[in-house]
């Protein structure tokens, strides 16, 4: 059903039953998206912006949509229903003011920030406005994390091991804790985030650093332990040390019960596999679309819900930073 729709940047015009994305950023993670979306019939990406233009371009042929050398040209061109931020943690903070001054809609890749107070405004900013968002914590939508949650049933979980034992990822920016604000909290904050669902909230952590072999790096390798408020124990390891992508995943432990979870697979007692079916993607994306067009969405992480964790990883990285233990207020 058309209905109004009226932003600071364009007058109050009739929307369409087809709605209009905008998408900054032309990074890997902005062409998932991208993807994603066109395979949407009631979705069409009206622009992609990037600070590379020939990066923007390249992404925008794809899906027949102009391309911009920053966000600016995107949201003053108007016509928009929802903007997909996606770039890199450096550079969040000026789009996502921006695209709510239009009073736009947001869906937001993580990590939401390079420091917790950037988050907070646009938070408070979402809620003043009313505006639907998300954020990219696709794992909330695996079909195997609704069996893990069956399984788990009325057995708390006991202890946790959370991993993310990778390589570097082939962007220059990455390395550079200025830049990416370190592993935990632009990778490992997806393992933090499952979590805060399989285990419930984390009262404090203390974590510490392997250290860089040159000055200037991020950590290439962190131990976090993790106190829950319900009791439970963890423990997260990161590194980028290895050659490939090793391990990463949750395996919780309960009364009579090991679950390990990864993003394609679900191992109980370690015998039985169950595989995911792969629409998690898809589904992150569906969900905030639905949301945007007012019919009945699963927004599972909407901004407020993300920036719990965003807060977490920001504590276990300040930890690391101190080498000293981090409360977390509620």
């Amino acid at each position: 059903m058309p209905r109004l729709q009226r932003g600071r940047c364009g007058i109050c015009r009739t929307v369409s039953p087809i709605t209009r994305v905008g998408i900054i950023g032309a990074g890997n993670v902005a062409a998932r998206h991208a993807d994603v979306l066109s395979t949407f019939p009631d979705v069409t990406i009206a622009g992609i912006a990037d600070t590379d233009p020939h990066r923007a371009e390249a992404l925008a042929s794809r899906h027949g949509s102009p391309a911009y050398g920053g966000h600016a040209g995107l949201l003053a061109a108007g016509g928009l229903d929802a903007i997909y931020v996606c770039v890199p943690p450096f550079a969040h903070g000026n789009p996502e003011r921006d695209a709510l001054s239009c009073d736009l809609p947001l869906f937001v890749e993580k990590p939401l920030s390079l420091d917790p107070a950037t988050a907070e405004k646009i938070a408070d900013e979402l809620d003043r406005r009313g505006l639907p968002s998300a954020v990219g914590h696709h794992w909330r939508y695996l079909d195997i994390l609704h069996r893990a949650r069956d399984l788990l049933a009325d057995r708390p979980v006991r202890l946790a091991l959370g991993y993310w034992l990778d390589k570097v990822p082939p962007v220059g920016w990455w390395l550079k804790p200025e830049m990416s604000g370190g592993q935990v909290l632009e990778q490992a904050v997806h393992v933090l985030d499952l979590a805060r669902v399989l285990v419930g909230e984390v009262a404090m952590v203390h974590a510490v650093p392997a250290g860089s072999e040159l000055d200037g790096e991020v950590d290439r390798a962190t131990a976090a332990v993790l106190a829950f408020e319900g009791g439970a124990a963890g423990l997260l390891a990161a590194t980028s040390l290895c050659g490939r992508k090793h391990r990463v995943g949750l395996e919780v432990h309960a009364e009579g019960i090991t679950l390990d979870l990864s993003e394609t697979r679900l191992v109980v007692d370690g015998e039985t596999v169950i595989e995911d079916d792969g629409l998690a993607k898809t589904r992150v994306d569906r969900e905030f679309i639905n949301a945007v067009q007012g019919r009945p969405a699963d927004v599972r992480v909407p901004y407020r819900e993300a920036l719990r964790t965003h807060r977490l990883a920001h504590a276990v990285a300040r930890s690391a930073a101190g080498r000293t233990e981090v409360r977390l207020d509620r």
